[in-house]
């Protein structure tokens, strides 16, 4: 057996009700009425998000393709679907929803349930992922979760700024699309 190189990522494989069990064990160690510690899972989620940027750089290069930030904008949710359904977190598709933000709708996801509390691995996953794409802090905000039903849920990315926005129109009732378009 070969030694693992230091600069070669590394990755392992989790069964999916790793989330679900996260999530317990937040609620056990934080007690029945305390708040669930969603930063520190969000920004566990973050930090594997952008370790994971290098994943997909390694795989687009063994794959034959550009690296991430050279990716012609028509490949780039093609090869993103291939890499994360690849790699077993489920299916992604990207859209824009206006100039300054775009969707992420996934399915056969497996932090997706109908359980309360969301996708916050996801959440600070995509965080890391694309802010590092973008050379920027990006903002990501999960939106019809539990209402996609399982294994479906939407996220929303711009930058910390646009998302704040958008975050403040929902406080006030306006719907996340309307804001998103106003953004």
């Amino acid at each position: 057996m070969s030694p693992v190189s230091s600069t070669q990522p590394r990755t392992v494989a989790l069964p999916v009700e790793f989330f679900t069990g996260l999530r317990l064990s937040a609620l056990a160690e934080s007690g029945p009425t305390a708040v669930l510690p969603v930063d520190a899972i969000r920004d566990a989620g973050y930090a594997a998000g952008a370790a994971l940027y290098g994943h997909f750089a390694n795989w687009l290069a063994e794959q034959g393709e550009a690296h991430p930030d050279k990716l012609s904008d028509e490949r780039f949710p093609w090869l993103l679907e291939a890499f994360f359904h690849g790699i077993g977190w489920g299916r992604v598709e990207l859209r824009p929803l206006s100039d300054a933000v775009m969707a992420l709708d996934v399915s056969e996801w497996g932090e997706a349930t109908d359980a309360a509390g969301g996708c916050l691995v996801t959440t600070g996953l995509f965080a890391g992922f694309f802010g590092r794409l973008a050379e920027a802090p990006i903002s990501v905000l999960e939106v019809d979760g539990a209402q996609q039903g399982p294994g479906r849920s939407r996220f929303l990315l711009g930058s910390v700024d646009v998302m704040g926005y958008v975050w403040e129109a929902m406080e006030r009732g306006i719907a996340y699309d309307r804001a998103a378009a106003s953004a």
